[in-house]
């Protein structure tokens, strides 16, 4: 199986303080792994780090073409929803429709509420193409219709293929892995 994501005995150091070491980790076609861990322990930066947003102390991290979501919806806030996604990938109707935000299309991203804000974030993942999801706590805002939206496109985007790492404080519904960190 060829990898997604591969961490090979990476150290992770942020603001002086050693977050983790000698991680070896590989993500596959199909797979899911929840980071999990108390706050502080280095899951947004694990993240991160896997998004090459930041750099390793030590080790090697091997990742194929991926998609982030974050605290940040990453989205021009004066646009309409449909216009501000089509700056990421042209295609995006269907991953607004199964984010459950078809009906947002012409609303300008600053009048959207965090749960809509958090599904315009994932539905710019879902329409990005990307073998590689990395979610960094997904569930923040999602009501149960966000929620159960969410579980199914990661359901079909592991089915056809993908991998996701997901860092959560909840967990997270379906099969994953887990990686505990400041355990």
């Amino acid at each position: 199986m060829t990898s997604l994501l591969r961490f090979e005995q990476v150290a992770l150091r942020r603001g002086g303080r050693l977050l983790f070491e000698e991680l070896d980790l590989a993500l596959g076609a199909g797979e899911a792994l929840q980071v999990t861990g108390p706050n502080g322990s280095g899951k947004s930066s694990l993240i991160r780090l896997a998004a090459g947003l930041l750099a390793v102390e030590r080790g090697r991290v091997e990742r194929s073409r991926l998609a982030l979501a974050d605290e940040n919806p990453t989205l021009d806030r004066e646009l309409p929803l449909r216009r501000a996604l089509r700056f990421w990938t042209r295609e995006v109707d269907p991953a607004m429709r199964a984010l459950g935000i078809a009906e947002l299309a012409d609303m300008p991203v600053r009048l959207l509420s965090s749960g809509q804000a958090k599904r315009a974030a994932l539905a710019r993942v879902a329409a990005s193409g990307a073998p590689l999801w990395l979610l960094d706590e997904p569930l923040n805002a999602l009501d149960a219709d966000g929620l159960a939206s969410l579980e199914r496109a990661i359901e079909q985007h592991r089915a056809s293929g993908g991998a996701v790492l997901a860092a959560s404080h909840q967990p997270l519904s379906g099969e994953w892995r887990t990686l505990e960190l400041g355990a």
